[in-house]
Formats: structure tokens, sequence, C-alpha cells
């Protein structure tokens, strides 16, 4: 399941492109088939290995070329160990809001970016989020599940990239889906995976992304202008 379009963002074959915060890799993994060299970078040390595996998996099945596996290290997004510069594209998905100095991020996310070159970032939508928050106090106390520290507004979140050097050029929403389930977590507790209403509603989901029915696809471009799960920014390093 991809939040970022890289139709929009501009990837082009031979690229080096950052992902921060990659998590277990779903945007890293379809950058690579795409014919970009990717460096996937997160915080927890169990997410690197299992991205590492994955990408030694695609290379061994002859999915991608070893050249598109940079590398995939553990890391911090407030103080990068790159070069100024060495990115054609930088992207972040759902990183902002779990840290408490995202200032500092972001501009160490724009530091490494070349200059021309493209930046996207995804965070959750203010209005499904801020039903998140009050529906649990768990869902973001920062030790917890979840653990969001803030709620950007669009105009916090494009304030902060321009301050930063970027000239935002477009956004939207996506995974409109996605935030009636988070509002159903957050209503029974957002440990209860077991709970009979989060197993039946994960089972949809779960067969939306799968089977990717043509009537949902269109329920999900209806809605997710209205109650996206995130938001996602585009731009460019001045």
């Amino acid at each position: 399941m991809l939040t970022i379009r890289f139709q929009q963002l501009g990837v082009r074959p031979g690229d080096l492109v950052l992902d921060a915060g990659a998590g277990f890799g779903r945007h890293a993994f379809e950058l690579a088939r795409l014919g970009a060299n990717v460096v996937a970078l997160d915080y927890m040390a169990d997410e690197v290995v299992t991205t590492r595996g994955t990408f030694g998996a695609m290379v061994e099945a002859g999915e991608i070329d070893e050249a598109r596996y940079v590398g995939a290290l553990q890391g911090d997004a407030t103080r990068l160990p790159f070069d100024d510069g060495s990115f054609d594209r930088v992207i972040t998905s759902e990183v902002l809001e779990h840290i408490q100095d995202d200032v500092s991020a972001i501009g160490e996310l724009v530091r490494v970016l070349r200059p021309g070159g493209t930046f996207a970032c995804t965070v959750p939508t203010w209005y499904p989020e801020k039903i998140n928050w009050l529906l649990s106090d768990e869902y973001h106390a920062p030790k917890s599940v979840g653990g969001h520290v803030r709620i950007y507004s669009a105009t916090e979140l494009k304030a902060k990239l321009r301050t930063a050097g970027l000239e935002v050029t477009g956004s939207h929403h996506a995974h409109a889906l996605h935030s009636p389930y988070w509002w159903l977590k957050c209503a029974v507790g957002p440990r209860r995976d077991d709970h009979p209403l989060v197993v039946k509603y994960r089972k949809m989901l779960e067969w939306e992304i799968t089977d990717q029915p043509a009537s949902m696809k269109v329920v999900e471009r209806a809605l997710a202008p209205v109650m996206g799960k995130s938001f996602i920014v585009y731009g460019v390093k001045r």
C-alpha cells in the first residue's frame, strides 16, 4: 500500500533516493522496482533488519538489480549521516508526527537533498487525527502505541517545509478507508487488535489492498479529499 505518488515526485531510473523512516520498506521496495537506487533509513533496528532481508530476497529472486539496493541503516532523522546534496529525491512517510524536534528533522531532510531535487512527506490528516486523539489518550502518548506528538494542519506543514528551503509543488490526501479503522481502534483501545470489530474491518482493508476491486477504488477516490487518513505534500529544493 503506497501513500506517495512517485510519478508526481518525478522518480526516474538511476535516481538516488533516501527513504527516511522507511519502516518495513513499503515505499523503498517500490522505488527499487522503478529503477531508483535506494537508501532506507529507520530509527528502529528490527525494521532495518527486516528491510535488509527483504531487499536481499528481491535481489536473489531477480525482482530488482543488486545495484538498486544501496543500503538499509539505523539512524536519526534529526542527525542524518549524509553529505549535503547527496540525494536526488527524499521521502519520509508517517514520520514527522513522531519527532519532537520536527524542525531539525525537516532541515536535515532538505539539507541532504540536492538543489533541484524533489521531496515528499506524508503525515496524518488533521481532521481524522483529531478524532483519534479525542477517542484515545493512549494513541498519542509519546511512549505508547502510535506515539504521535503533534497534529499538523496543512498550513503548518507547508510553512515548515518552505522555511527549510522547499518550494511546495502539490498536495493530496490518501487512504480514506483507513480513517474509520483507526477511529474504531482508538474507541476500543489501540492495543485491542483482537476485538471482533477491529478484526472484521482489518480483513476488509486487506481485501481492498490485495484485490483492488474497482468499486472500492471509486469509494476511495470520492472520500479521500474529505477523510483521507494521510496528507501528502510535494516540494522541490530551491
